[in-house]
């Protein structure tokens, strides 16, 4: 199985290809770094024998940085992309150095072998055997640039994978494609994105299941409608409160259909009581012949005499409250899986909180005029600013220009938080809507799961 990945390089050759050689260097142009990267001793060199996994394809890999550049000089085309740095990964355990390195050169001569100049490198650094593989933007013959669109992509992803099946290893059957980078990490460091909640959602509602009508009711449950029909060609999943769906291989391995099934075969086979024991605790089935008992609680004062707070900034204490965010140590935790989702933006959260209360921002015409009102501040500061650049410009004297750089520099750090207000204003006026949604969403789901009161049939005769 192998993962393929291809971006830009934007500067020059030099930067990539001398940063793969040359462990030292630290500041090159792009291209030099790329292929420096790729060709690094630390990561190419494996075993005691210190064998150098790296081959140029249409160019010697000692000196493809000076044969790419004389092609783009050739041509002269030394500007805009100059280079793509592609990768292709392998699963744990499945390939040698040797086989890693050899499928990196066969893709490498399928992709661009009868155009452009290629650097083959095999890293060991991760633990994972990958090629990384630098590709001169501008071609040998004609001078004509590569084009990286998704359909080269999708060409390069095929082409590896036609390799892979050719040497019997795995292929991915249902590629996910890119990931966002931002979303990337923040799955990555288990923030509560929707995927990842989705996947604790599975994994809970899975150590209280023993059948699949148990396990899609616990779902429910959780805030989530889970299609496991066979009938269907995919499984899907998705908020109680949305209509988008998304297809269960997405959520990697374990969480497709066959994963799920299989995890509830183990549980009714291996751990039957204990889930079910799990499931009556989660659904609130209670055994029979256990009454329960209310508490009474008494609160000093009148709700009558209680200062009520309005607007905007009883919208976003009532949004933290039922985040949890407050009170403090407070137990309660979301029950959608939208608003713990928003339990990610927390930094965001506590800044738009800031802005409304310091400034008295009750509702979102105040929050258009604080706006309009930050702009004109802005502009008025970056006219005094240049003014104050113009008269450093112009100015001899030390002490005079000491004073004139404080100014400046004052009012730089001044433009800076008045900008921060403006963006912090605008995202409230972008995510109201959203918030108001969430709060719905939320409230519909502590209605539903609050127990519901026994009525007692009454009998006449």
């Amino acid at each position: 199985m192998a993962v393929t990945k291809s971006w830009a390089v934007k500067d020059s050759i030099g930067r990539v290809l001398d940063y793969a050689k040359n462990p030292e260097k630290t500041s090159f142009t792009d291209l030099k770094a790329a292929l420096h990267y790729a060709g690094n001793e630390g990561k190419t060199v494996a075993g005691e024998e210190k064998t150098m996994f790296v081959t140029g394809v249409n160019c010697s890999a000692d000196t493809a940085v000076s044969e790419m550049v004389a092609v783009q000089k050739r041509f002269d085309k030394t500007t805009g992309n100059v280079a793509y740095h592609a990768y292709q990964s392998f699963k744990p355990g499945e390939v040698t150095p040797e086989l890693c390195h050899h499928l990196g050169v066969e893709l490498a001569q399928k992709m661009w072998g009868d155009r452009y100049q290629v650097l083959v490198a095999t890293h060991f650094n991760t633990g994972t055997y990958h090629n990384h593989l630098v590709v001169n933007a501008v071609g040998m013959w004609d001078g004509k640039k590569f084009d990286c669109s998704k359909r080269a992509y999708y060409q390069l992803r095929r082409i590896s994978d036609e390799l892979c099946a050719e040497h019997g290893l795995s292929v991915i059957q249902n590629p996910t494609g890119k990931t966002p980078r931002k979303l990337y990490f923040a799955e990555k460091n288990s923030e509560p994105t929707r995927y990842n909640l989705m996947r604790e959602a599975i994994d809970k509602a899975l150590t209280m299941s023993t059948n699949d009508a148990m396990f899609c009711f616990a779902m429910k449950k959780l805030g989530y409608v889970v299609d496991l029909n066979s009938r269907h060609k995919y499984a899907t999943i998705c908020s109680v409160n949305s209509k988008k769906a998304t297809r269960l291989f997405r959520l990697g391995e374990g969480y497709d259909r066959e994963g799920i099934i299989w995890r509830i075969r183990e549980a009714q086979q291996n751990n039957r009581a204990e889930a079910y024991r799990l499931y009556n605790e989660f659904t609130g089935k209670k055994p029979m012949g256990i009454t329960i008992q209310l508490r009474q609680a008494r609160v000093k004062g009148s709700l009558q005499t209680v200062k009520k707070i309005i607007g905007l900034r009883a919208l976003y204490l009532r949004y933290c409250y039922r985040l949890g965010i407050i009170p403090k140590k407070n137990p309660r935790r979301p029950l959608s899986p939208e608003a713990r989702e928003a339990c990610r933006f927390l930094d965001k959260l506590t800044a738009q909180v800031s802005l409304v209360s310091r400034n008295q921002l009750q509702d979102l015409p105040a929050v258009e005029r604080f706006i309009q009102t930050t702009n004109a501040e802005i502009k008025l500061l970056t006219d005094y600013r240049e003014s104050l650049r113009r008269k450093l410009r112009a100015c001899h004297e030390p002490e005079e220009k000491q004073v004139l750089t404080a100014k400046r520099d004052d009012c730089t750090q001044a433009l800076a938080s008045l900008r921060k207000d403006r963006k912090t204003a605008e995202g409230i006026l972008s995510d109201h809507p959203k918030i108001k949604e969430t709060l719905q969403i939320e409230e519909r789901m502590r209605q539903d799961a609050a127990p519901k009161p026994y009525r007692k049939r009454a009998y006449t005769r």
